[in-house]
């Protein structure tokens, strides 16, 4: 399929922090071009139909499922840590616009004094009391001050992103644990179902082995693979024990609540339904939280390198200050100053173009951030829908060859139980039909799957009106994925 390509990268960001630079150049910056497809390359599943990404786990239809995402987004510690750096972020916002106003001092003092000794030196007691205030104010001739706070506000919503970020993450986690532990349940019954029913063969092969019937070889195969198929049953449990584990560390729940919203679930593997994925491609990258997080980065960092270069450039300042002081010797006084200060750099062992080169680096390095970051969401959009066309024609395959196993096993077993063929083939039938519902199963795990990684890939219909944390929250809340 041939595409046309554009670029994803919203410029408006960037012009409007040029704009603020003031008389900082920045011709050592180089483009940023990210050039990705107008379509996807890939087949677009069920044709693109589909449901909202912002309700999709509520498609699944299933009510564990739901729950042990809500307990994720409120009992996670990835999310308070990332809640906790949209409050740092805001901190250092406001910081950085406090120096955009004057800063006022105050102080006073009371001071009791006497001199002893000889009658010529003896000062008499006395009290003094003074107050005084100093003001100060930089004026941002070179927008140094506002470039700071430019970049520490774009940081703010750079942390809001990531916090986005983490709950999509999160949620796609945990519906994959739960899909993985579905399925791993499925699994173990299958097993459970063999095992008992060699069992039986066993059983009975040893009534036959007794009235000399059958060989002592066949009582030994049946003995074995009994033994064998209850070894994998064991190790089927284990697993499956491991994803309740994970599933109660993602979730920060207690193990026992995260088992009785198990067992009060749906055993069968939850189908969610489709939803769509027809926008070209960089119109869906713009909903990853991830991408927006770079971009802002890279929009801070040209912020950051024009404070950087203002800072090469002379400073003004205004200051003043009032001094009333009192003593019961002197009498009173009422000293004040005003007037600015001009503070020119003329020689700092270049520390002040190395800041500004470092800022430039700062400002690579994001570029190249993000142009991994754009090729990465690219590659695993791409790859889930790949994978997402291929298990969906694997499942009829393989349902179809679990049915005529079965079938055949069955046919099998009855001419064993006639005395028509070995037990040696009918534990190759057995093994056969086995292997194929384990593989249908593994299949159908693997279908939904690859859609909650498309679902990540996608952003997790996360977009900018979304609810944000409060200010001073440390703990995330919410299920709205």
């Amino acid at each position: 399929m041939t595409a046309t390509h554009r670029n994803i990268f919203s410029y408006s960001t960037v012009v409007a922090c040029l704009v603020l630079t003031g008389c900082a150049s920045f011709s050592e910056l180089r483009t940023v071009g990210v050039q990705v497809a107008n379509v996807w390359h890939a087949t677009l599943p069920h044709d693109g139909r589909t449901s909202d990404l912002v309700n999709w786990w509520s498609t699944f239809n299933d009510p564990s499922l739901t729950s042990l995402i809500g307990y994720a987004q409120q009992g996670n510690p990835s999310l308070a840590s990332a809640a906790a750096d949209i409050d740092k972020a805001r901190a250092t916002l406001a910081s950085a616009r406090a120096g955009l106003f004057p800063g006022l001092d105050g102080s006073g003092s009371v001071t009791r004094s006497k001199t002893d000794g000889d009658v010529i030196n003896r000062v008499a007691a006395s009290t003094t009391s003074g107050g005084g205030l100093d003001a100060s104010w930089e004026i941002d001739l070179f927008g140094k001050a506002r470039q700071k706070s430019e970049a520490a506000r774009l940081r703010v919503h750079e942390q809001i992103a990531n916090w986005h970020e983490a709950r999509v993450s999160l949620a796609a986690e945990v519906a994959d644990y739960y899909v993985q532990y579905r399925a791993c349940r499925q699994i173990e019954n299958a097993y459970s179902v063999e095992l008992a029913s060699q069992r039986q063969t066993v059983r009975a092969t040893e009534t036959a082995a007794a009235s000399g019937l059958t060989s002592t070889a066949d009582l030994a195969l049946a003995r074995a693979s009994a033994a064998s198929s209850s070894s994998t049953l064991t190790a089927q449990r284990a697993e499956c024990e491991v994803l309740i584990k994970s599933l109660a560390q993602v979730t920060g729940s207690d193990e026992a609540r995260v088992r009785a919203i198990l067992t009060k679930g749906k055993t069968a593997i939850p189908t969610p339904k489709n939803f769509r994925i027809d926008a070209v491609s960089a119109e869906a990258l713009r909903q990853r939280p991830d991408i927006s997080a770079l971009e802002l980065e890279l929009a801070a960092s040209i912020a950051d390198l024009g404070a950087a270069k203002a800072d090469l450039y002379p400073s003004l300042s205004l200051g003043g200050s009032v001094t009333i002081s009192s003593s019961t010797l002197t009498g009173d006084s009422l000293p004040w100053s005003f007037g600015p200060a001009l503070s020119v750099p003329l020689f700092d062992g270049g520390s002040r173009r190395a800041a500004v080169k470092s800022a430039i680096a700062d400002y690579d390095t994001a570029v190249a951030s993000y142009k991994s970051g754009v090729l990465s969401a690219i590659a695993e959009v791409e790859t889930a829908l790949v994978r997402i066309d291929s298990t969906r024609r694997q499942i009829g395959d393989a349902s179809s060859a679990a049915r005529n196993y079965r079938t055949y096993f069955n046919s099998v077993d009855s001419n064993w139980r006639a005395g028509g063929v070995s037990l040696l083939d009918r534990e190759e039938a057995r093994r056969s039909a086995q292997s194929a519902e384990i593989t249908l199963i593994e299949t159908r795990r693997d279908a939904v799957r690859y859609w909650i990684a498309l679902y990540k890939a996608l952003g997790g219909g996360w977009t900018t009106a979304n609810a944000l944390p409060p200010q001073g929250q440390t703990k995330s809340q919410g299920n709205s994925l």
